[in-house]
């Protein structure tokens, strides 16, 4: 009986959840491949995925650095930039009024089309692939803090006021707190994005990257290396992602989302 109420226990945690999941996914792309017969060259079986990752890992991880260094620089810069903007915004409806719709018709064209244009204008270093990985990441951060900062319950801005809070103090103590957990969910999205900004770039004009060994891998039909690079790129964003979410868990552990876990170690 403590065997099975062991493994219900460990089937249960949120770490092991996720893996249970992989597993199923691998084991029904698995069953998929063999029962229908399906050819390596339109879909490799997970076996043949595993081996490029095992054979090919040495030059997977050093094509990694590249997208990695273009995702964090311009992840970086849509939170330096985004979040600055997004306060501009928020405190004035003139400035909203002019900004926001050029903000949107910057999302509205395809970056794809447009990274050439990086190419040509800042050469094939790392500096397109960033400013790509911004131009993807920089609009959620702008609407989830604005969105935070305009959602501030109007009694503790009353609050303040009435406590003689000056501007800087009410912003550092109320407006700012209040406007955490918008602003981690709107980096959460960026981060993502950016890791889809950076292959774009890699895409239109890199020889290095996991966008470039895509490019390479789909040239030559390759595509157990193809769905290597894929795996990485994707694990990649889940790391991101959680170092983000653990920051969050750090940083407001009153908020509502985190409430019960914060209860819990109380």
């Amino acid at each position: 009986m403590w065997i099975l109420r062991s493994v219900k226990s460990i089937a249960g945690s949120d770490a092991i959840r996720p893996v249970l999941l992989m597993l199923i996914i691998l084991v029904a792309w698995d069953l998929c491949v063999r029962i229908f017969r399906i050819p390596p060259y339109l879909i490799p079986a997970p076996t043949y995925v595993v081996y490029e990752l095992v054979n090919q890992w040495p030059m997977l991880l050093r094509e990694t650095l590249p997208t990695l260094y273009a995702t964090l620089g311009g992840f970086a810069l849509s939170a330096l930039v985004g979040i600055p903007l997004a306060m501009l915004i928020a405190s004035s409806r003139t400035i909203e009024s002019y900004l926001y719709p050029i903000l949107v018709f910057s999302q509205s064209i395809p970056k794809i089309a447009v990274a050439p244009l990086f190419v040509v204008w800042f050469g094939f270093g790392i500096f397109p692939k960033v400013i790509s990985a911004f131009l993807l990441g920089v609009f959620p951060v702008v609407v989830a803090t604005v969105l935070g900062l305009k959602s501030i319950d109007k009694d503790m801005l009353d609050l303040a006021r009435s406590m003689r809070a000056g501007p800087l103090r009410t912003f550092l103590r109320v407006r700012l707190p209040s406007a955490l957990p918008s602003i981690f969910g709107g980096l959460k999205v960026s981060i993502t994005l950016a890791v889809v900004g950076a292959v774009v770039g890699e895409f239109v004009g890199s020889n290095s990257g996991l966008g470039y060994v895509l490019q390479v891998a789909n040239g030559n039909f390759d595509l157990p290396l193809m769905f290597a690079a894929l795996f990485i790129l994707s694990m990649m964003g889940v790391v991101l992602f959680m170092l983000l979410d653990f920051a969050e868990h750090l940083l407001i552990p009153w908020h509502a989302s985190r409430r019960d876990e914060f209860a819990g170690q109380t």
